[in-house]
């Protein structure tokens, strides 16, 4: 939940039959009340949800991606929540104009506070018609929110931009080319290594696996099976999909291994071939010293072929193969 909220604005953006696009101005200094602490809760919560995000920066060029210039100006105090929102609506309608697929609907703008972190939320929420009974048991149109199907959001972390780290700024990437005009609106820059994204796709595997009740054997099986299902969609060209990696590994509960790979705070890109050699960290241990290199499957360790001590901090390798054993010897021997 927002520990707290500085400024919420709500405009409307209005396709009409022609495809032309209306800024409608709403409210830019939105009470903060509990109904809108609750609805920006839960388009936070939701955001933090979603499994297909990018991640990035604010592009350089200011002149046809001016979002981040009006944003500055806003935390820089020249202008108020409302003028900036109201200048972001103007360019949300510039990008949504140049390409048919976009949609309009109500825009709501979010400055709040959340672990000490502050973020800026945009979200583009349409209505819904749903019935409700009248004091005379007689059926009724009510329009509410959609909160639940909401397709465009973005987030900056304002802490992150500040500090001109690599990823502050997301969005919902959604299914094809539907979401580049919201990308082009935040004028977010993206960066794609298969192999930076294997790795901390791997790394966030692990602390699943660290953080769940799972016995040794059960944890070995885990990454065992990720690293298969990874493996084979890789050979087969095919991206990773966060939901679809979750439903066919962790069966049982999806959605707590979706929770943690979609989390905004991890900047977990989808949508990229697995690298194949970055997957081999889910199976293997591989580190180097200025002194010595060791690199040995997880399975060694459970079937007892490699041994850790913590007490004594050391690491002792079995069934050394027969050539390796007479160099070794022979280099002790002639010491």
């Amino acid at each position: 939940m927002a520990d707290n909220i500085v400024s919420v604005a709500i405009h409307h953006l209005e396709k009409s039959d022609a495809g032309a696009y209306q800024v409608h101005a709403g409210n830019g200094a939105l009470a903060v009340g509990n109904t809108a602490k609750r609805l920006i809760d839960d388009l936070h919560r939701l955001y933090a949800r979603r499994p297909s995000k990018a991640y990035g920066r604010f592009s350089m060029d200011t002149a046809n991606f001016p979002t981040s210039l009006r944003l500055g100006e806003y935390i820089d105090g020249k202008s108020t929540f409302e003028e900036t929102t109201l200048a972001l609506m103007d360019t949300l309608a510039k990008e949504a104009g140049g390409r048919p697929a976009s949609e309009g609907g109500h825009v709501f703008f979010a400055h709040f506070n959340r672990d000490e972190i502050q973020y800026v939320l945009v979200a583009i929420v349409n209505d819904k018609i749903s019935a409700a009974l009248t004091e005379n048991a007689d059926l009724e149109d009510v329009k509410h929110l959609d909160v639940d199907g909401y397709r465009f959001a973005g987030r900056v972390n304002l802490k992150g931009w500040a500090a001109n780290e690599e990823r502050y700024l997301s969005f919902l990437k959604g299914k094809g080319a539907v979401s580049e005009y919201f990308k082009a609106f935040l004028g977010c820059e993206t960066t794609v290594l298969a192999r930076v994204e294997t790795t901390h796709m791997v790394q966030a595997l692990k602390h699943f696996a660290d953080t769940q009740p799972m016995e040794p054997a059960e944890r070995a099986d885990f990454m065992a099976r990720a690293m298969n299902i990874c493996t084979r969609d890789a050979k087969a060209d095919k991206p990773i999909n966060f939901a679809t990696l979750a439903n066919e590994l962790h069966p049982d509960d999806p959605e707590a291994l979706i929770e943690l790979l979609a989390d905004p705070d991890r900047g977990l890109n989808d949508g990229f071939v697995a690298d194949r050699r970055a997957l081999r960290g889910l199976i293997e241990f591989k580190v180097k010293t200025p002194n010595w290199a060791v690199e040995f499957e997880r399975k060694a360790l459970h079937e007892g072929k490699v041994r850790f001590d913590p007490v004594e901090n050391s690491i002792t390798l079995l069934e050394v193969p027969d050539h390796i054993r007479q160099e070794l010897t022979e280099e002790i021997e002639g010491g």
